[in-house]
């Protein structure tokens, strides 16, 4: 088992997301994960920068923590050559630690360069298809590739790793689980469902699997509530809406119907641990042993202290 501590790119900017990192080292997390957007999901939230330029300098602030992506789409806004050699570079200044976690992305960060955005059963032919450009490029050597979607021409990436990094793919259904057990390296996941952990295995997966748990910590229990209702009430709309929707004023739009008690039905909130204990115990119940806490609460460092006196010791204990 391993917990990790999410990093929000959309909700605090980069001086602050390198201290969160070094502090949740201290703290005895395992791993840090970050969103890699281009937008936050709204206004409110006031932040979205660059997920790569930052993890380079967590890893030269940190020793010990994992790093992890959750998650790139290597198909639309990056080519998956731009992935492969960024993921290669962050594990080498990591020493091994980086994680690349990938998926097939959302509207509200791939429109920006204004290619349009692909079909679901487009969005997955595009990510079968950057895996194999992104192994292809780790295996050395120059490179050319030709593919119903994308395309890659006499590419190397020179600074490659000794070991290519874990390669983690994010599922919400049956089709993107086998994506992952053929392509992947581990599963990723927002939800706690079993039957995207089966089908994972049916398909020959048997790496980590990731999933994000929704937490909100304050020491009041509405002021956690309500801070998870100003900033991610977004979470609540489902994975249809959040995949589709292009632009923060949607998602505030969307999301104006989310109460207080959607956020209580969602999250773990308030300063009570067997509500954190119980809301983690289901995702360890589903096959997930890579469990990443992202927290919508008020208070960061408050969290973090939380889990260091609190949680951690009763979270390895779950089975």
């Amino acid at each position: 088992m391993q917990i990790g501590y999410k990093l929000s790119s959309e909700g605090f900017g980069p001086h602050d997301l390198i201290q969160q990192a070094v502090r949740a080292e201290q703290a005895g997390f395992d791993f840090v994960e970050m969103s890699d957007h281009f937008h936050p999901w709204l206004d409110v939230q006031g932040h979205s920068s660059f997920t790569w330029t930052v993890f380079g300098a967590i890893a030269a602030r940190t020793e010990r923590i994992g790093l992890a992506t959750g998650v790139t789409c290597p198909t639309v806004r990056y080519h998956p050559a731009i992935i492969a050699q960024a993921a290669a570079t962050l594990a080498i200044v990591s020493n091994g630690r980086f994680t690349l976690g990938v998926g097939a992305g959302e509207r509200l960060n791939e429109h920006v360069v204004g290619q349009g955005f692909p079909s679901v059963r487009g969005r997955h032919e595009r990510l079968r298809e950057a895996l194999e450009i992104i192994r292809l490029l780790w295996r050395g050597g120059y490179r050319s590739y030709e593919g119903k979607h994308l395309r890659l021409e006499d590419a190397r990436v020179f600074d490659l790793p000794d070991e290519p990094p874990v390669i983690a793919v994010a599922a919400s259904g049956p089709v993107s689980a086998a994506i992952a057990a053929e392509y992947g390296d581990g599963l990723f996941a927002t939800e706690p469902k079993p039957d995207l952990v089966e089908a994972y295995r049916r398909g020959g997966g048997d790496g980590p699997r990731y999933a994000e748990v929704p937490v909100a910590w304050a020491a009041d229990e509405q002021q956690a509530v309500r801070a998870a209702w100003e900033t991610s009430r977004w979470a609540v709309t489902g994975w249809k809406v959040m995949s589709e929707l292009p632009n923060p004023v949607n998602f505030d739009a969307a999301s104006r119907t989310v109460t207080e008690d959607d956020i209580r039905q969602q999250f773990a909130v308030g300063p009570d641990p067997e509500v954190h204990v119980a809301a983690v115990q289901k995702y360890v119940d589903a096959g997930f042993d890579h469990l990443v806490l992202q927290n919508a609460g008020p208070d960061p460092d408050g969290f973090i202290d939380f889990y260091r006196d609190t949680l951690a010791e009763r979270l390895r204990g779950l089975g």
